[in-house]
């Protein structure tokens, strides 16, 4: 589902933010992406969803290389980032018919979806709202629905439980096992430890651009919790 290969990303400073990375998450996968602020998750989100160029290594969504094709790779994949930026002049309804254009999602379909998932996340009254009147929390659902859709088959998220209710919190997780469920795949970074280690069945640990933990929970755990590990490794310069 996703193959990164050697990814390396420098910025202006000649700081690299992701050195020389490789990982591959299957259909069915839910990766937990984890790291302090600066660590490189973010960079490295962005450059799977193709919004960074990067120099060096290869980037593969469903056997598609995101350089050659790239929109190709973006039509299989959503990206929700950890704060969501939208057209707050729209509707809540109208924003996701434009992504919905966007993806050519038939009316049927995105009908279908959106009645779907506002109703799972208790979002179904504000859709017609301005959403320069939404919360930030509202502003999230919104996303979340509009990056599901066109039914992704690789869902991208950057912390994607800040500003969220626990009952939407908990949505979310369902929508996340539902996805792979379907044989699709998740990739989400987040600081949340416990909640990663009650979802996520493949984790990586990433500090200053490099992996230092990498495969099946369990196994990067061993006998500790997954907040322990984390914190050895941090620990370890």
């Amino acid at each position: 589902m996703l193959k990164i290969e050697n990814l390396t990303k420098t910025y202006a400073n000649k700081v690299k933010a992701v050195d020389d990375i490789s990982f591959e998450i299957e259909a069915g996968d839910i990766f937990g992406f984890i790291g302090h602020n600066g660590a490189g998750k973010t960079t490295t989100l962005k450059c799977v969803a193709g919004i960074l160029e990067f120099e060096t290594g290869q980037i593969y969504i469903n056997g598609k290389n995101i350089k050659d094709d790239p929109v190709g790779c973006k039509s299989d994949i959503a990206y929700i980032p950890d704060n969501p930026d939208v057209y707050e002049s729209l509707t809540g309804i109208q924003y996701i018919n434009f992504v919905a254009d966007i993806f050519k999602v038939t009316k049927h379909d995105r009908e279908r979806l959106t009645e779907y998932y506002a109703r799972q996340l208790t979002f179904t009254d504000a859709l017609g709202d301005i959403i320069s009147s939404y919360s930030h929390g509202m502003k999230q659902k919104l996303v979340i629905i509009s990056a599901l859709i066109h039914n992704p088959k690789l869902l991208i998220l950057d912390e994607p439980f800040t500003g969220l209710d626990p009952q939407a919190s908990f949505t979310v997780k369902e929508i996340m096992k539902d996805i792979c469920n379907k044989g699709g795949a998740v990739f989400f970074s987040t600081h949340v430890l416990d909640v990663a280690e009650k979802i996520c069945n493949k984790v990586a640990i990433i500090k200053k651009g490099k992996l230092v933990a990498l495969g099946d929970i369990h196994n990067v755990m061993g006998d500790k919790s997954l907040e322990g590990t984390f914190m050895e490794l941090a620990k370890n310069e």
